[in-house]
């Protein structure tokens, strides 16, 4: 057996140490203000200078740190170079990074090391702290150039200099914000420079370089025609001489939506901490799944939202960094998915009832929530009914699934109204974005402009992914609706499954595909245009025979969807294949015709892990060989020290869309799926079983869970299974389901 990890070695911080490199730089607060440029210019440079972003809005300039010499110029910083044998002195590398934090070791002109320490701390503050030898005189200079068309009202204020921004996201919607430049402690001095010219982080081209920030000649700040035209240049100074014994001094910029309160920052390391320890831990021997495992706890931290942001009132997680930095329909699935293995669950239920609380009055879902106003949301489908289910197997909470059984109802008989009016138990997809998959041969097949008319709804396809979403939905609401006390409509939603299964089963199924596709909406026919989502059915638990050995040999076969790594979104022998995402003869953002994608690749295994766990170890074989690969395709050049989660990667290579820049992309459920694949812990109203998939590892430790008030724990060796429940073991053998009721 396994010996459970000690607790040292399984402690947050060391987790979050674990992690550690040299090669990325972002940092969030684990609320919904992140600093996560995808291409920084000026990472070179102290400070946070490229932009942050409050959910969706970028805003930017941050600001720049200068050490200042009491003679008004400058210490000419660097980052610190490697010694003649390679490495530092003390063994340290010029810039580090962890979850929570970013140090940067600085060298002066003697050659003098000074560190800094850059975090997001929870409330929208950018700290830059720094740790300043002794003997230096001047003072630590924070700085800023703000536009002066989109900056108002800036002055001092107790601690610094605070002003009122205005920032606008893609769309066009705009946000005002206070932000607020200060230090721990009071400053020297501090200016306010209305500036033409340009606006970089380097102290000698600032409009105080001259004077060292003394007094500025020239009278009081301009009030003519051109006020708004240049920038607004800030600065605060922080005496070295008043560092204390540790030498630290300490700089921050707060941003924080105007009309709300400020709140007091938690200390950025307790909060990471906090975070991590309330997921399990998991450990396998194999360092690709174990750092993933920890890596996406990571991501799901860095993209977490909390509940405070308008319409977004319960705690989250956001698809992605930069625009993506809201919750999104099509993502929040996979955030239930991973989230409910956090102790509480909050996050998890929070993703579904956020939409609830802003449910259209049709009863459709806003596909994205704004803080600001609810306008040009879109629309995505999205598989709530199993996100339900899993989430409330390991975290019932009786009025949250109340809740989401009204809201979900409502939408249910939206989708059955207004996209399969003609009673078909087919679905229709009006749009090739609204799936979350544009750019491939399933929407061509019924239209030959479907890539080109953007977000119209002018498609009629009957699309195999949302069909299998509106059965897993019926099906859901029908086990649901005697808890919640609505036993009158359990009929209507079993009536409804079926009639969807039956049109999957009769109409869906291309025997000369050997797959599942979609059916053209003007016709009845199907298309036969292969794609990944051809496996979706899987999810039903209904696929057995010979289709599923079909669908199996499409696995296998490289001809199709059986590339080194799994699995690409539309088969290699489409016509519009591509592996690295051209299209028309466009590389695109994101093209599905070809690329890997993890959100699909998520739902094949998904599927294939449900297939095992009913009796086929074909497929638990094969689940067993994806995720293998799957996890092993998203580190960078394959090096174990650098896991990454970019949108799509290239089936051939594995290489990432590293031109996209969107790293740390939630956009899948791989904690999850190590969780319950390699460690085969499944937990619902009945108990626990373990069934770890055939050809995993051969050894796995995963705990503490907590699931449903109780604390599990799981250890696979290679010929046998233990699983503690509250304290008490149970055991038996590797190749047998161990099942374990609650105790009463």
């Amino acid at each position: 057996m396994n010996r459970d990890p000690s607790p040292a070695a399984a402690s947050p911080e060391t987790r979050i140490a674990a992690l550690a490199r040299s090669d990325k730089w972002f940092l969030g607060g684990l609320d919904g203000v992140v600093w996560a440029p995808p291409f920084p210019q000026w990472l070179h440079r102290p400070g946070f200078w490229d932009p942050a972003h409050l959910l969706q809005h970028e805003v930017g300039p941050g600001f720049s740190v200068a050490l200042v010499r009491p003679d008004g110029s400058d210490t000419l910083l660097r980052l610190a170079t490697r010694g003649t044998d390679g490495h530092e002195p003390d063994g340290a590398e010029p810039r580090r990074w962890r979850p929570g934090q970013l140090v940067a070791t600085w060298s002066d002109e003697q050659g003098t090391r000074i560190e800094e320490r850059r975090r997001v701390l929870p409330g929208g503050v950018l700290e830059s702290s720094w740790r300043v030898p002794g003997g230096l005189a001047g003072h630590l200079v924070g700085f800023t150039a703000q536009p002066a068309a989109a900056t108002d009202a800036a002055e001092p204020t107790d601690g610094g200099v605070g002003w009122t921004r205005t920032v606008t996201d893609r769309r066009g919607q705009e946000l005002v914000l206070r932000a607020e430049l200060a230090g721990l402690v009071a400053p020297a001095w501090r200016r306010i420079v209305p500036s033409e010219g340009r606006a970089v982080p380097e102290w000698r081209l600032s409009p105080f370089a001259e004077n060292g920030g003394g007094p500025s000649g020239g009278g009081e700040a301009t009030t003519d025609a051109d006020a708004g035209v240049g920038w607004i240049w800030i600065a605060i100074a922080l005496p070295l001489a008043e560092t204390g014994e540790d030498g630290q001094a300490t700089i921050r910029l707060t941003l924080r939506p105007h009309g709300t309160a400020a709140r007091h920052p938690a200390r950025a390391g307790s909060a990471w901490a906090s975070f991590f320890g309330g997921f399990p831990y998991f450990r396998c021997g194999d360092p690709y799944l174990d750092r993933y495992f920890d890596y996406r706890i990571y991501g799901l931290g860095l993209n977490r939202i909390e509940g405070r942001w308008g319409p977004v009132r319960h705690p989250a997680i956001a698809e992605g960094p930069e625009y993506f930095h809201v919750p999104i329909t099509y993502s929040a699935q996979c955030h239930m998915m991973e989230m409910r293995w956090r102790r509480g669950g909050r996050e998890a239920w929070g993703s579904i009832l956020n939409f609830i609380d802003n449910q259209n009055p049709d009863g459709s879902f806003h596909g994205r929530l704004y803080p600001e106003r609810l306008e040009g949301t879109d629309f995505y489908h999205a598989n709530w009914g199993d996100a339900l289910l899993a989430v409330d197997d390991m975290h019932p909470d009786a009025a949250a699934l109340a809740r989401s059984y009204e809201g979900l109802s409502r939408y249910a008989r939206w989708l059955t109204d207004a996209r399969d009016p003609e009673a078909s138990g087919m679905f229709t997809v009006t749009n090739h974005f609204e799936t979350g998959q544009e750019y491939m041969s399933r929407y061509m097949a019924v239209d030959e402009e479907a890539d080109v008319a953007g977000w119209r709804p002018r498609l009629r396809l009957k699309g195999i992914d949302v069909t299998v979403y509106a059965h897993q939905l019926f099906r859901a609401l029908g086990s649901v609706a005697r808890r919640v006390e609505r036993p009158g409509d359990e009929a209507e939603w079993r009536r409804l499954a079926d009639r969807s299964w039956r049109a999957i089963d009769e109409r869906m199924w291309s025997a000369e595909a050997g797959l599942f596709t979609d059916v053209d909406g003007r016709t009845g026919e199907r298309t036969g245009a292969k794609a990944a989502v051809g496996f979706y059915p899987l999810l039903t638990g209904r696929v057995d025979g010979a289709r599923l050995a079909a669908l199996l040999d499409h696995l296998e076969d490289p001809g199709t969807f059986g590339t080194r790594f799994p699995l690409p979104s539309s088969s290699v022998d489409d016509p519009r294949f591509s592996a690295e995402g051209i299209w028309r003869g466009k590389r695109r953002n994101c093209p599905w015709n070809g690329r890997v994608w993890p959100m699909t690749t998520s739902h094949v295994i998904e599927g294939l892990l449900r297939c095992w766990r009913a009796g086929s170890v074909r497929a638990g074989e094969r689940a067993a060989d994806m995720l293998h690969r799957f996890v092993r395709m998203m580190f960078t050049d394959g090096d174990p020290s650098r896991p990454n989660c970019f949108e799509h990667y290239n089936p051939h290579t594995g290489r990432a869309c590293e031109f996209r820049g969107i790293d740390d992309y939630q956009h899948s459920w791989v904690l999850d799926l190590l969780a319950r694949g390699f460690a085969g812990l499944h937990a619902d109203a009945a108990g626990v079983e373990v069934r770890p998939l055939p050809n995993g590892p051969a050894r796995v430790s995963l705990g503490p869970v907590a699931a449903r008030g109780r604390t599990v724990a799981v250890d696979v060796a290679p010929e046998r299974v233990r699983v503690t429940v509250d304290g008490e073991r149970f055991e038996g053998p590797r190749d047998e389901a161990l099942r374990v009721p609650w105790a009463s």
